[in-house]
């Protein structure tokens, strides 16, 4: 439900945005939290650019799927790719970003290079990684 749907290239997405850091505390359900310098950009900058229908209410993200290179995906404990979603309100809100660096370096791929969500309020597990759609 958006007015120009499409695909996006990183590449073009970056050159729209002013990359920023944001130093959150991260936390697991696990009960272990970290703080950490994230590098990226306000969700909501890409939201508008896509021009985000009235009637929307829901952002809908998509992991990266590649079996061969991850064996986690290969174990069977979840169905993959990953999805995750969050309410407009909460994918409009100016603290949540999508980063693509963390440390003051290129987000590597363990942390979910190349771009990932961050939602500082929510627990790790919402902020899905490697998002390819």
């Amino acid at each position: 439900m958006v007015e120009r749907p499409g695909n996006y290239g990183l590449e073009d997405i970056l050159k729209q945005v002013t990359l920023e850091e944001r130093i959150y505390r991260f936390r697991c359900v696990e009960a272990w939290a970290m703080v950490i310098p994230w590098i990226g950009f306000e969700l909501g900058a890409l939201l508008n650019r896509a021009g985000v229908q009235a009637g929307a209410k829901y952002v809908a993200f998509e992991s990266v799927l590649r079996p061969n290179e991850m064996p986690g995906q290969r174990n069977g404990s979840i169905d993959w790719p990953y999805r995750e979603g969050l309410r407009l309100d909460e994918a409009m809100h100016p603290l949540t970003i999508l980063a693509t660096g963390l440390y003051g370096q290129e987000m590597p791929k363990q942390n979910g290079a190349p771009i990932r969500l961050v939602v500082p309020w929510k627990y790790g597990f919402k902020s899905i990684k490697s998002i390819v759609r």
